[in-house]
């Protein structure tokens, strides 16, 4: 007689012995081996259901060690902005707020810059890392003020998220998106590279 798997679990295979007994089909050994394999399947479950408690804890512990070797945000930082994100300007941080302002170029069609004097606020949140000086994401507004092509003399909001990543002490590049809207000008979304070098006091 063939057994499927699901007759091995109480109380399944008591089911199938007593079946198995009324239609005289099943003798004494037969229900030894019955008993042997159910409890067989019932250790293999148990030890199955260990493992996953047992990864399920790693992967916890991993989790919260990782969590407590990121870095928080050191209380006060001063940039020297190079290129584009935020701007080609300084920026000065107070814990998750920073002010920022400079020069901002960016090619809405290939080979075509059109230039901004652009000023606004960062937010930074999530640190992440285990350098005295953690990467972070961000999210910016700014209002910028267009000083050529289509933009000329016109006033603009900018809106961008991206991400800091520190690369070796102050040095950092972000890397982020940007949406800008001008009245009577479609909305442009672009990419917003950056190189910056940082100061930081605690």
């Amino acid at each position: 007689m063939k057994y499927s798997k699901n007759q091995w679990q109480a109380p399944g295979f008591l089911i199938l012995i007593k079946k198995s007994l009324a239609a005289n089909v099943l003798d004494y050994d037969q229900v030894e081996g019955v008993l042997n394999r159910a409890l067989l399947h019932h250790k293999k479950n148990t030890m199955k259901t260990i493992l996953q408690i047992i990864i399920a804890f790693l992967l916890i512990n991993a989790v919260i060690s990782t969590a407590r070797a990121q870095t928080k945000l050191s209380k006060r930082e001063f940039s020297l902005n190079a290129f584009r994100n935020p701007s080609i300007g300084l920026e000065y941080r107070y814990q998750s707020v920073s002010i920022h302002a400079g020069y901002y170029s960016t090619a809405f069609a290939s080979g075509e810059y059109t230039n901004f004097i652009k000023t606004g606020f960062t937010y930074w949140f999530l640190p992440v890392g285990k350098r005295e000086n953690s990467s972070s994401f961000y999210s910016s507004v700014s209002y910028a003020r267009g000083l050529t092509r289509d933009y000329e003399n016109k006033s603009a909001a900018m809106g961008e998220v991206g991400f800091r990543w520190m690369i070796w002490k102050g040095l950092n590049l972000r890397i982020g998106v940007a949406v800008l809207a001008a009245k009577n000008e479609s909305l442009k979304i672009n990419p917003t590279p950056g190189i910056s070098y940082s100061f930081f006091f605690k």
